[in-house]
């Protein structure tokens, strides 16, 4: 949709992304990326991004000419001020918030994008850090998380699983109140849902990526793509097992990881030579036959190599960061028309089984797994095209960024926070005494916490 004639009528938003964007990107750049291509048609956008030189910015503003992309340094006030007092609409996603607490000072509404549970993933590192490290961090990361809670004016998020998970972490703070439940009864003003989305057009191969260009993968194999990185919450390990069954009798199956190198520098490293995953192929000789790590596909060339893949996979373990997350790649699988293997739990596997368009299958199930790879190399493609076409229409961006285009056109405050920065004091006991909670808090006075929550029931006549 085109915006009026008179584009200065429309909001003022800003959209900061905490990902790098450019020639490659993860999931977060990819997902700022294709919210700003959708936004800019329903509002004035500026499209924010860490690490952005004036190469790197220049090409992405030929590719959102409807935009206006400038760069700024992750927790640098003045790299971004004017941006942001310019702003009637500020998107962001949590950590944004701790990084830059002005934005909580200025009268733009805030809108939160928690698509990724923070939560659950620092609690899947836990055992890649050492305890003196949880115990000096862990308090002062909650405290983060509260404070984030209460600056948000509208919270989205990437399925109605992370939905009801957003309400009772701001029922716990507060949020859910007397004010927007009266502004809303169904509170989806104050959380609503703007998953990950597919561009509306298909996927162009640009040149051969794969097939016949990496050595040992011959253009007439049959390739299994594992399309993100290699989290620890992940399971690359299962589709090793699997492709070690199937490659003595199936020796043109050849699984690939081509981004095991995270492109921000500052996000961490995935150490593939010292992973298990790498030792279990070099010691089952199928590393270089039958198992390839590249390093990070640019993403003009992602979809060539979607288009390359014969099979994707999405695979995981069973923790709660499978119940909330939200797989960005399985997205971009269905957008390319690949069959899937993905592993029960999250949501986006329930989008494989509801759309039918590939196999679900029990956690760390390499027979399973296997069984499933022949069961989809063998099914022609005709029994799926249908539901992929289906899907693709239900999952554009422009569909599933309504919620967010619609609060960018209308943007208003939430009446809770609006009172609390205007001066006034509410009259529901949490956020009134948001201050002192915080405080003990940052200040390992539990005891203290203890306290004021044990005065906080007197208060209100709880036992």
């Amino acid at each position: 949709m085109a915006p009026p004639a008179d584009s200065h009528s429309l909001h003022r938003v800003l959209l900061i992304s905490h990902d790098i964007l450019g020639a490659k990107m993860a999931g977060p750049g990819i997902r700022y990326y294709h919210l700003s291509r959708v936004l800019s048609q329903h509002c004035q956008l500026r499209l924010a991004a860490p690490h952005l030189d004036e190469s790197t910015r220049t090409a992405l503003q030929s590719q959102l000419p409807a935009a206006s992309v400038i760069g700024y340094t992750r927790r640098d006030w003045s790299s971004l001020q004017e941006a942001a007092q310019w702003a009637e609409v500020i998107i962001a996603t949590p950590d944004t918030v701790s990084d830059l607490p002005q934005l909580a000072e200025l009268p733009a509404a805030v809108v939160i994008d928690g698509y990724d549970p923070l939560l659950v993933e620092w609690l899947a590192m836990i055992p890649t850090a050492t305890p003196a490290d949880w115990t000096s961090h862990w308090p002062q990361r909650m405290t983060e998380l509260f404070r984030q809670y209460l600056v948000g004016d509208f919270f989205v998020c990437a399925s109605e699983r992370q939905r009801y998970w957003w309400l009772g972490q701001l029922e716990v703070a507060g949020r859910i109140n007397p004010l927007t439940y009266k502004q809303d009864p169904s509170l989806r003003r104050l959380v609503d849902v703007v998953a990950y989305g597919l561009p509306e057009t298909e996927p162009q191969a640009s040149r051969p990526m794969v097939k016949g260009v990496w050595p040992g993968i011959a253009a007439d194999d049959q390739v299994v793509l594992w399309g993100g990185g290699l989290w620890s919450w992940l399971d690359p390990l299962t589709a090793v097992q699997a492709i070690a069954q199937l490659h003595p009798s199936h020796p043109r199956l050849k699984l690939i990881f081509p981004g095991t190198i995270h492109p921000n520098p500052a996000m961490q490293t995935m150490p593939v030579k010292n992973s298990q995953i790498y030792q279990y192929a070099e010691a089952h000789g199928l590393l270089n036959t039958a198992v390839f790590f590249g390093e990070w596909v640019a993403y003009a060339d992602w979809p060539s190599v979607l288009l390359e893949s014969d099979i994707a996979l999405s695979l995981h373990h069973e923790t709660a960061e499978t119940q909330l997350a939200y797989r960005s790649r399985m997205l971009e699988y269905i957008w390319a028309g690949l069959p899937i293997v993905a592993t029960e739990g999250d949501a986006t596997s329930e989008l494989v089984k509801s759309y039918r368009l590939g196999q679900i299958v029990a956690y760390q199930d390499a027979a399973g797994v296997a069984q499933a790879i022949l069961n989809l190399l063998h099914q022609p493609a005709e029994e799926y095209q249908g539901n992929l076409a289906a899907a693709r229409q239900a999952l554009s961006w422009e569909r599933v960024a309504q919620p967010l285009i619609q609060f960018c056109r209308n943007p208003q405050r939430a009446p809770d926070r609006q009172t609390a920065v205007t001066g006034g004091v509410p009259y529901y006991a949490p956020v009134a005494a948001q201050a002192e909670l915080v405080a003990a808090y940052e200040q390992g006075k539990f005891i203290r916490l203890m306290r004021w929550l044990h005065q906080w029931r007197r208060r209100f006549g709880q036992k």
